[in-house]
């Protein structure tokens, strides 16, 4: 067959323009990353026709975030749509059950609008946490703050500028915020065709948090399908008691009767994420057998409220859960679950507990809603943040549904990213991520940083971060080694649990060897490596510093534990400690990890270049620990520098903030592993 010289000559320009567009990308880049919107599945609509969710834009020069509500078709049919425009945010949005309107918060106050975002109309006029409609649109549940404890102006009126505290017990701060004497209670209000009716009834009533802060809300607070009962998890422990537990229940409020009984009585670990089966007979919720471990395996459990019978459907699973919903028929349930390093969708059959994995593949499904035609999902991968799909639940396919970074991305090369076995130091197979920077080379050679996990019982799946972005990074031209060490869910309970009481132990060996077997390859220059991470990561980056053997040229570490004992007498949530260290440095005897795994006993063998960063409002690894660090370095002559965030908790969450983090973390491995 004869080949035209036009249709080669075609060919050939059709290569070299391709060829060229992708010269012409850009790099990834810290501005790039605030640049993209945030997508946040919100609900479906009861013909399950229509999926709402919020995109969140960030504007860097007013330093703030601004959330719109936005609706597409499930069926692909039409195109994503914006529902919201209002000068502040808006998010909670809910169908009514008769699917005729949405309600939303803005700025904390309930409207509502038409489903095509018409006609809104402001419904409520206080501020609440989060709302959700009766099946039969007659009441609406919310969460509200409610005053049970005194502030210093309370006690001494005479002293209106006094600036103080009076704290008899522990709790007066957590995570990143000092107890403001509220706590949040549940309360129910009659509703009806767009109007709150009569006067809204707390069915707490009392100092407790009802749901547990700082991470649960709304979805905590879930209607029976009669509409004439109500489940939510609170935490009756209060104080001191408090810090050292994590005894969370599941309580039914009775409409009709005025009752609270406490479903999950006896259970001592956390209990909560809960939900009704379709037809009323069966309440799932999520359980942690052992108090005080805040990581245990999240067992699936449900109460036959016919029969009085509680059982384990996932006691014969080795994995923990991470969200549920029952499925439409009320035969099964779908449920969120880490699995070989990315986090997928399973369904779990009532009657013989069979487990099937719904979905596969190199990503991360996350929040869902388990429609009666099909799941809509939201997915995200290390190139590309949360979207939402759409997912056949027979054959597990998924079809995107929204598109909202995809011009954005396309100006961006990818990055690869590949999964790598590694033996370990006991002869164990572990998983770990290695990225690629774009056009990769094998015949050159680049610098490489091992990414060091918090948690430390938190999975590296294929998680689109806003600030530890392995995109980012790689796309700086560094090879990210991400391993599955020790103490991460997905691998097995037991895989998980050895962490605890071993910080120093087997999960840092873990680490380097991930790091010694990938350096072998002869693309990754041995003598340009980093150590790198946050939290349990930033512990890590710290212990490696005394203990690397001359592997490494520099390390960043962000809100890291760095001495326990002094860690100890400052954290908030004390159970975490006493599980984790095995107790208090002062028992008898003391736990083997006060004297055997503290980073700051290791100083002396400090060596290496250090960017110390530390968050004022982190509680959690309050400032103390960033500080000793720092000031160990500066007196043992090592070259360091502290990058001090007045605002920030354990998160760094303001935009120019982040900017700034970034640029000074980039900007410190740019002059120790590429200057």
């Amino acid at each position: 067959m004869r080949i035209s010289s036009y249709f080669v000559l075609t060919i050939l320009l059709t290569i070299a323009a391709v060829a060229n567009v992708s010269a012409q990308k850009k790099t990834f880049t810290p501005e790039a990353l605030w640049k993209l919107g945030r997508v946040s599945l919100q609900d479906v609509s009861p013909d399950g026709a229509t999926a709402l969710y919020t995109v969140t834009y960030y504007d860097m020069a007013a330093n703030k975030g601004n959330t719109d509500i936005y609706a597409v078709a499930t069926d692909g049919s039409r195109p994503a749509r914006k529902l919201t425009a209002f000068p502040g945010s808006e998010n909670n949005a809910r169908f009514r059950p008769d699917g005729q309107r949405i309600g939303f918060l803005a700025g904390g106050i309930l409207w509502e609008m038409n489903p095509d975002g018409s006609d809104q109309m402001q419904v409520g006029s206080s501020p609440i946490g989060g709302f959700c409609y009766s099946p039969k649109g007659d009441y609406i549940a919310f969460i509200q703050d409610v005053k049970y404890r005194k502030s210093v102006q309370d006690i001494y009126p005479d002293l209106p500028h006094a600036k103080g505290r009076i704290i008899d017990q522990l709790m007066y701060r957590h995570w990143n915020y000092w107890d403001d004497y509220s706590d949040p209670n549940v309360f129910i209000q009659a509703y009806g065709n767009g109007q709150l009716k009569g006067e809204a009834m707390n069915i707490v009533g009392q100092a407790i948090e009802a749901p547990v802060e700082p991470f649960d809300g709304i979805e905590e607070v879930v209607w029976h399908p009669g509409g004439r009962k109500l489940a939510y998890s609170a935490k009756r422990q209060t104080g001191t008691e408090y810090a050292k537990g994590t005894n969370t229940d599941v309580f039914l409020y009775d409409l009709d009767a005025k009752t609270t009984t406490n479903l999950t009585e006896g259970m001592p670990g956390y209990d909560k994420h809960h939900a009704f089966s379709p037809d009323g007979r069966y309440l799932a919720w999520l359980s942690m057998a052992t108090p005080g471990y805040e990581a245990d395996k999240n067992r699936l459990f449900v109460l036959d409220f016919q029969t009085g019978k509680k059982e384990d459907l996932t006691e014969k699973w080795d994995e923990s859960i991470d969200a549920m919903q029952w499925a439409p028929d009320g035969q099964s349930l779908y449920f969120g679950a880490g699995v070989n390093a990315t986090k997928q969708l399973f369904q779990i059959d009532m009657a013989k507990k069979r487990v099937r994995q719904v979905t596969k593949g190199q990503w991360d499904v996350g929040a869902f809603v388990a429609g009666k035609r099909h799941i809509i999902a939201a997915r995200n991968d290390m190139n590309t943040p949360a979207e939402l799909f759409r997912i056949d639940p027979a054959t597990g396919d998924m079809q995107p549904l929204t598109f909202t970074n995809r011009d954005m991305l396309a100006q961006f090369d990818d990055i690869s990213v590949r999964k790598r076995m590694v033996k370990t130091t006991d002869k164990k197979d572990m998983h770990v991520w290695v990225a690629y920077p774009p056009n990769f080379d094998p015949n050159k050679k680049y610098p490489a940083l091992l990414l060091c996990q918090g948690g430390p019982q938190s999975l590296v799946s294929q998680f689109f971060s806003y600030r530890w972005n392995v995109k980012l990074m790689a796309s700086q031209g560094y090879i990210v080694v991400a391993p599955c060490r020790r103490g991460m869910p997905g691998f097995g309970t037991e895989w998980n649990r050895q962490i605890s009481g071993d910080w120093g132990g087997q999960a840092m060996q873990d680490l380097l060897s991930a790091i010694d077997d990938v350096k072998k390859e002869p693309y990754v220059d041995a003598e340009r490596l980093g150590a790198v991470g946050a939290s349990y990561g930033g512990f890590s980056v710290y212990w490696l510093a005394g203990n690397h053997q001359k592997r490494f040229k520099t390390f960043i570490s962000h809100c890291g534990t760095f001495n326990f004992e002094s860690w100890y007498g400052a954290t908030e949530e004390v159970f975490f400690a006493n599980f984790d260290l095995g107790g208090a440095y002062w028992q008898e005897p003391k736990p083997v990890s006060y004297d055997k795994f503290s980073p700051h006993l290791f100083v002396k063998n400090w060596d290496t270049p250090i960017l110390v960063i530390h968050d004022e409002k982190d509680f959690r690894v309050p400032i103390g620990e960033g500080l000793q660090a720092f000031q160990a370095a500066q007196l043992r002559g090592i070259p360091s520098r502290f990058l001090y965030l007045p605002e920030e908790g354990h998160w760094v969450l303001t935009p120019q903030t982040s900017l700034l983090w970034q640029r000074v973390y980039f900007e410190w491995l740019e002059q120790w592993l590429k200057g």
